[in-house]
């Protein structure tokens, strides 16, 4: 992500949350490799975290990794991208209210 926040600059990062995008998606890596060693399926062979016993099985990994792979990304960028928007909402909202004074 440190890539990412270079190109759009320092405050537009900020705005956008990027820092939440990047923990979210490194959560979910190790989650899924939790889940990976919690199911057996690490080998000490390339991919290592596979069920993949032998060749034939490439073509079923990368389908899996092509569908459900993709929608979980898909889905952490979108639960993101709806946090970003319902916290700039309420910022606008904190800032639009009229501030009480204080007896």
């Amino acid at each position: 992500m440190t890539a990412v926040k270079k190109a759009v600059g320092k405050e537009k990062a900020e705005q956008l949350k990027l820092g939440w995008l990047s923990t979210m998606l490194w959560g979910g890596t190790v989650l899924l490799a939790v889940e990976h060693v919690w199911h057996g399926e690490v080998a000490p062979w390339p991919p290592f975290l596979t069920a993949m016993k032998n060749s034939a099985d490439v073509a079923p990994m990368l389908h899996e990794m092509a569908t459900t792979g993709v929608m979980m990304a898909v889905a952490v960028t979108l639960t993101w991208a709806i946090m970003v928007v319902v916290s700039a909402a309420m910022a606008k909202r904190d800032l639009a209210a009229p501030k009480k004074a204080k007896v």
